[in-house]
């Protein structure tokens, strides 16, 4: 029997590291080596050299910001300081196919983004929010916070604004770090149906910065574990490993329009909303001919739905 126990935890170790991984999870090493050589003393190639990887990582950067920032799914008229709203949301995303996404298996056309979305009415037509998403068949998750400010609301012959700052970050991700902030400028007018229905068509522009970095990556996936084993930096001195730039917030900025519309009978509230994406060209640059031009970036489609209490 304990021979029958070792033998298990033997499969456990062997096998628990490749079946954790799910088909959209990210690595981001499949992008491509960003260096031409090995090391900076070095004249052999680099294992996996791309020589747009750096444009490569900024594009796919910009591109899954605007996957976990596609729903805003709520008008700009507030709860009000007494009330609170709990959802449960679900985003489509399609996926441009010429945006190389470097999941675990081959990409698909779209993307499922569940979330539960939490909005607590404040003082002053001020609205506090929260939501979490998870991307289907992954272990990613997306925290976002955000700020809503009803600049104008409740007036019977004018339409309700607000302005919105949100705050979204990437989890369960590795090697890379993503975040993606912006402010966003919301139309809409609420109409009486009868008795405690109402029905509330909206749209809006949201502007949305993008920041991505990465910790110090190794390209040789071939590479035994004895040789990283190193207490200060596993990947100190090793060759074909290095980082990705730095994608900045100022240079990276997404465009999102949107519209939807909102269901209230009672305390239950239904919703939809269809956005578009907007990512505009980036400079790419070619590190083995040293050559720069504009890539074009398509824009990102994304359907929503929400279902929820509205007290």
């Amino acid at each position: 029997m304990r021979t029958f126990s070792r033998w298990m935890a033997l499969a456990v170790l062997v096998c628990g590291p490749a079946a954790y991984a799910d088909r959209n999870d990210i690595q981001i090493t499949k992008l491509g080596n960003p260096n031409r050589f090995e090391s900076s003393t070095s004249t052999t190639p680099s294992v996996n050299f791309n020589p747009e990887a750096n444009g490569d990582f900024r594009a796919f950067a910009r591109t899954f910001a605007a996957v976990l920032t596609s729903a805003n799914l709520m008008p700009p008229e507030t709860l009000g300081h007494a009330g609170f709203a709990l959802n449960a949301e679900l985003g489509v995303i399609s996926l441009p196919s010429s945006v190389r996404l470097p999941t675990e298996r081959p990409q698909t056309d779209s993307l499922l983004l569940p979330s539960a979305h939490f909005r607590k009415g404040l003082p002053f037509s001020l609205e506090l929010g929260a939501r979490v998403g998870w991307v289907d068949r992954s272990r990613l998750f997306a925290g976002t916070g955000e700020l809503k400010w009803a600049v104008n609301e409740g007036f019977t012959w004018l339409p309700d604004i607000a302005v919105r700052a949100h705050v979204t970050r990437l989890m369960g991700n590795n090697d890379f770090n993503l975040t993606a902030a912006g402010v966003d400028l919301g139309v809409g007018k609420q109409f009486p149906l009868g008795g405690m229905v109402t029905l509330t068509p909206y749209g809006g522009l949201d502007l949305v910065g993008v920041i991505a970095n990465t910790d110090m990556l190794d390209f040789n996936q071939g590479r035994t574990l004895n040789s990283t084993l190193n207490p200060a930096d596993p990947l100190v001195g090793l060759k074909n490993t290095g980082v990705y730039d730095e994608v900045k917030w100022s240079e990276n900025i997404n465009k999102r329009f949107y519209g939807g519309v909102r269901f209230i009978g009672g305390a239950l509230q239904l919703g939809a909303e269809v956005s578009l994406t907007q990512q505009g060209p980036i400079p790419v640059t070619n590190a083995e001919t040293g050559t720069t031009a504009n890539r074009s970036l398509p824009a990102v489609l994304a359907f929503s739905t929400t279902l929820g209490l509205d007290f």
